[in-house]
């Protein structure tokens, strides 16, 4: 399952590539961001791989190592959110707004998820199942490029993270029923904290303050050139 969610992320990427709509051209927040999402996958693969081939002791340290680097993911995350909000609007198929507040959000659950998981590493039925959760959440944006996103409107946004959820997740689910007889509790603690985190999202986002934040946020920006409302593009 480690495999298929880097696999998700990275085809979804390289689709847009092939696809013409990013290139290297691309401003360097945009490639760091790549760099510190593609290690962070790195480090996610690599974990999976040691506990597989029974190497705990190097598991343990490569982690810390791994746990230092979720700050990380998460500024880099918030940078180039910034950085496509107020260049160009943002992804035309989601509402501005939503895209400002919930983004955060999600990217703050990953972060959750996985703090929560390295405390409670001894305990390893939580620690792993956390762990995929918080991934989970990750792979948003990999699998929404490979969806057709503005056909998607005006659920476009939900499709990118609850999707990967009820797939990736309920295999888990799934997986523990037929092997334990019972799902295990750690799943349904990460999609109620993804889902909760939405609702959240979307009562601020859709409130009066959520409009005028996202106004005050790509005021006198490209980005305040395009409707606050997702639309389909030419």
């Amino acid at each position: 399952m480690a495999c298929l969610m880097v696999a998700t992320i990275l085809s979804g990427f390289s689709l847009n590539f092939i696809l013409g709509r990013s290139s290297l051209s691309s401003p360097l927040i945009v490639h760091a961001h790549g760099v510190v999402m593609l290690t962070w996958l790195g480090f996610y693969l690599t974990q999976n791989s040691l506990i597989f081939a029974g190497n705990v002791a190097l598991h343990r340290r490569v982690g810390w190592f791994a746990a230092a680097w979720v700050p990380v993911v998460v500024v880099m995350g918030l940078l180039v959110m910034r950085h496509s909000l107020q260049t160009r609007g943002g992804p035309p198929f989601f509402d501005q707004n939503e895209f400002l507040i919930s983004n955060p959000l999600q990217i703050f659950g990953f972060a959750t998820l996985t703090a929560w998981a390295i405390s409670v590493r001894r305990n390893t039925s939580w620690h792993r199942r956390l762990m995929f959760c918080g991934m989970a959440v990750l792979c948003g944006p990999g699998f929404g490029r490979l969806l057709p996103m503005p056909l998607l409107i005006p659920y476009a946004w939900y499709a990118s993270i609850f999707l990967p959820l009820a797939l990736f997740v309920g295999a888990g689910m799934i997986a523990d029923k037929r092997r334990y007889g019972r799902v295990h509790p750690a799943w349904l603690c990460g999609i109620a904290l993804s889902v909760g985190l939405q609702i959240v999202a979307d009562l601020i986002a859709y409130s009066p303050l959520g409009y005028s934040l996202t106004e005050w946020f790509v005021a006198g920006t490209p980005g305040a050139d395009r409707p606050m409302a997702a639309f389909m593009t030419p």
